[in-house]
């Protein structure tokens, strides 16, 4: 028993192993070590270039990137062509294409001409068709009945009025002389001849000279060949006008529509309105027009013919034509209808058509007009005249006619969109 305990006392005296964590040591070297290199500083450079392990991800992010000099910026616009021969080709073909342009729309120009009277027309005539869909009619059946009235209107117009017109023509060209000659020997030419002394009479000399040969006559309508040319390509034009306003008027609705879905779906109901806005606008302004021109018409015929002047349903005809020019064409006819009616025989029935015209000028101008046109239409008068010169400069009487409508429209789009975008920008 006492040799076990020595034993037993040399085991006491060695030390006990502690157990250890080995994952733990071997583990504290690595993390110290990456604590190391996180918070070691790059060593200095010494004259060794010390090269930094690149991720390949970064890589494309420290490329070389090409470096782009800035552009001078008191350089010209030409010197910043960068391909001056593919500009110059672009360019030079843009010019080719502008001018085949104009040359088209050049030659196509009656075409135009016709496909404007048509839509104005039809734009005319729909307020027509609508008013009998209220009264319970299809579009069908009111397309129908007004093109059936305004064939019939335009058939009577031209048996009862065209021959009875053409014979005035006639006769106003052969009775030119005389009514020169009887000028002559009037109160008015001894005025004038007083007034103007021997030059009034000379150029009056003039005038019936010329008038006298009829040949001359011939050649102010351009020769009978160039007359009869004229007068065949204005029934072949009557014709094709009136064939489009049958198509324009049947199919006005569906043409709308196809316009609308040109423009984007979420504008399409602004646009609707819009539309439907100008549309009611053009046509109110010709139905407008078209009573206002027919009232002047009826003036001239009572006055004429109450008066004995000549040719009374020619001037009436005559009015009804140069009063569709806005503004100032009742004033050009009351020129032209006071100089025709001072070749009859009593200057005192000139003096009477004269002032009773003017009075009714008056009258369309303050009492009829707004009335009438105010309803489809209402634009400054000051825009009416800019509207109605620049139109008859660039397409003469065509011009003159559409240019009221057509400002009226633009005035429309300038309320309805360029408006309210402005209003709503801060």
């Amino acid at each position: 028993m006492s040799s076990d305990m020595p034993a037993a006392s040399d085991d006491a005296n060695v030390p006990a192993e502690v157990p250890t964590n080995d994952a733990a040591n071997t583990e504290a070297p690595t993390t110290r070590a990456k604590a190391a290199t996180k918070t070691k500083k790059p060593p200095k450079q010494t004259g060794q270039k010390v090269k930094k392990q690149v991720e390949p991800a970064d890589e494309a992010e420290l490329s070389p990137k090409p470096v782009v000099e800035p552009v001078p910026s008191n350089r010209s616009f030409w010197t910043r062509i960068e391909r001056p021969f593919v500009f110059g080709f672009l360019l030079t073909l843009g010019g080719l294409a502008a001018v085949l342009l104009g040359l088209a729309l050049s030659n196509l120009s009656t075409v135009i001409i016709y496909i404007a009277l048509a839509l104005f027309a039809a734009l005319g005539l729909d307020p027509a068709i609508r008013f009998l869909e209220r009264r319970g009619l299809s579009r069908g059946w009111g397309v129908v009945i007004v093109l059936v009235s305004l064939i019939v209107a335009l058939g009577l117009i031209i048996w009862a009025i065209v021959p009875v017109v053409v014979a005035q023509i006639a006769n106003f060209v052969k009775d030119v002389p005389k009514m020169v000659a009887d000028f002559q020997t009037s109160d008015l030419y001894a005025t004038l001849r007083d007034q103007f002394g021997d030059q009034f009479q000379t150029l009056v000399g003039d005038v019936q000279k010329f008038l006298s040969d009829p040949g001359n006559i011939a050649t102010i309508g351009g020769g009978a060949l160039q007359v009869g040319a004229s007068i065949a390509n204005g029934l072949s034009g009557a014709v094709i006008v009136l064939v489009l306003i049958i198509y324009f008027v049947a199919t006005l609705p569906s043409m709308k529509l196809a316009m609308l879905r040109l423009v984007p779906a979420r504008d399409r109901k602004d646009a609707d309105i819009i539309s439907t806005q100008i549309t009611d606008s053009v046509g109110g302004y010709v139905m407008g027009m078209v009573t206002l021109a027919f009232i002047n018409s009826i003036i001239v015929l009572i006055l004429y013919t109450a008066l004995n002047l000549p040719f009374p349903l020619l001037l009436a005809v005559v009015a009804f034509l140069i009063t569709l020019i806005p503004l100032v064409g009742s004033l050009l006819f009351w020129v032209i209808g006071t100089g025709i009616a001072l070749f009859g025989d009593n200057i005192i029935f000139a003096l009477i058509f004269a002032v009773v015209y003017l009075i009714y000028m008056q009258v369309e101008s303050y009492v009829l007009t707004p009335k009438v046109m105010n309803r489809a239409i209402s634009i400054p008068g000051s825009l009416v005249v800019i509207g109605a010169l620049v139109g008859g400069t660039l397409l003469g009487l065509l011009g003159a006619l559409v240019a009221v409508p057509v400002t009226a429209s633009i005035l429309i789009i300038i309320k309805k969109v360029w408006i309210p975008r402005q209003d709503a920008r801060i």
